[in-house]
């Protein structure tokens, strides 16, 4: 519940800013139609530049591989041995 009251606050925020800039003419107003554009354009970087570092960073677990190629050995004999593949009748 605490993330969504700082969502709303965040966005209140922002919006008194900009209702804010529309009514006092510090900036042109075309330029000031445009902040909500511009807000979410820099949003959609900031998550792809997060996503990208994410995936720089992303852990290696080389012990967690021989794991997985492990139990792979295991699943094939055990589907080698419970499963009929000749179809004799």
């Amino acid at each position: 519940m605490k993330h969504i009251v700082k969502i709303i606050t965040f966005l209140v925020v922002i919006s008194s800013f900009w209702i804010g800039l529309l009514q006092t003419s510090i900036l042109p107003c075309s330029y000031t139609w445009l902040l909500p554009i511009y807000f979410i354009v820099s949003l959609g970087c900031y998550g792809l530049l997060m996503v990208g570092v994410g995936l720089m960073r992303f852990p290696t677990c080389p012990q967690e591989a021989i794991l997985l190629q492990q139990d792979i050995v295991e699943a094939k004999e055990f589907l080698k041995q419970s499963v009929d593949v000749g179809g004799s009748d």
